[in-house]
């Protein structure tokens, strides 16, 4: 396993006890056939170097796009959330269909490192983080990585008709990635954990947390899926959908602090503007 941190102009990897300095962009990492051996060959004469202090979201080109109602908690969330619309039987459907529900989630300039602000809708009155791992596909298709991912999402809109779906979740920061991007030959365990804390005036007030079992669908499926009929020359990532879903009375608070982590890759952190 290797752990990449993107800092200002280079990257940082951790590998077998040693940290790092690697001259590699992130697009050139997305388009190598087999990103996991480019990264061993360079950082067995890699100078040391530090952790970045403040690092940058793990892309540079690549877009952001998002599975949905993975997880029967999911499916069960949105029935809810658009039951007064009628849409809840456009969520059962696709949470039992061989095609997924893949959408369009953000471009570069608009996902939120680790440590800044991401934000909630000025028009939205049900906004809640969705904690999601995040798959890192090359251009090949090719899934060589992880990350953290969140998926914020105006509930109210989304629920009063699908076709908002797009308001719901496109718009500047409505995304996060971090803290680090984790390369690996190996498939991340099933009881790989993803946990979520929300965090306002300093004490909690959710937590959740499931594990990556309980996503139905596999992950080269998906991956599958985003690449039919379509190209990524900088490759991509992919949000894989949430099973950690607040209660329907939560909504998010400018100043609230989210804390999601999953245990190889770390704990992104993101305040709300």
């Amino acid at each position: 396993m290797i752990l990449l941190h993107a800092a200002s102009d280079h990257l940082v990897a951790v590998s077998a006890g040693r940290t790092v300095r690697l001259d590699l962009t992130l697009d050139a990492l997305f388009v190598a056939a087999d990103p996991a051996a480019l990264l061993r060959s360079l950082i067995a004469a890699a100078p040391t170097a530090t952790l970045p202090a403040h690092p940058r979201a793990p892309l540079q080109s690549q877009e952001v796009w998002a599975a949905g109602v993975t997880y029967f908690r999911s499916m069960t969330a949105r029935k809810e959330e658009s039951k007064d619309s009628g849409g809840g039987t456009f969520y059962d459907r696709v949470y039992h269909a061989d095609r997924p529900e893949i959408f369009f989630k953000s471009t570069p300039h608009r996902v939120a490192a680790p440590g800044t602000p991401v934000r909630i809708r000025a028009d939205s009155k049900w906004n809640v983080p969705e904690p999601e791992l995040t798959l890192a596909i090359n251009s090949a298709g090719k899934i060589f990585g992880y990350t953290i991912g969140n998926d914020m999402s105006s509930r109210d809109i989304e629920g009063e008709n699908p076709l908002y779906l797009p308001q719901a979740k496109v718009y500047d920061r409505s995304a996060a990635l971090g803290p680090a991007l984790l390369v690996t030959d190996e498939p991340l365990p099933p009881t790989t954990e993803i946990s979520i804390e929300i965090r306002r005036a300093g004490a909690a007030v959710f937590s959740g947390a499931t594990t990556i079992s309980q996503i139905k669908r596999t992950f080269v499926s998906l991956a599958e899926f985003l690449f039919r009929d379509n190209s990524f020359p900088h490759g991509c990532y992919l949000m894989t959908g949430t099973g950690v879903v607040p209660p329907d009375n939560f909504t998010l608070h400018s100043g609230d602090e989210v804390r999601i982590t999953i245990a190889p890759i770390g704990t992104l952190i993101n305040s709300i503007a």
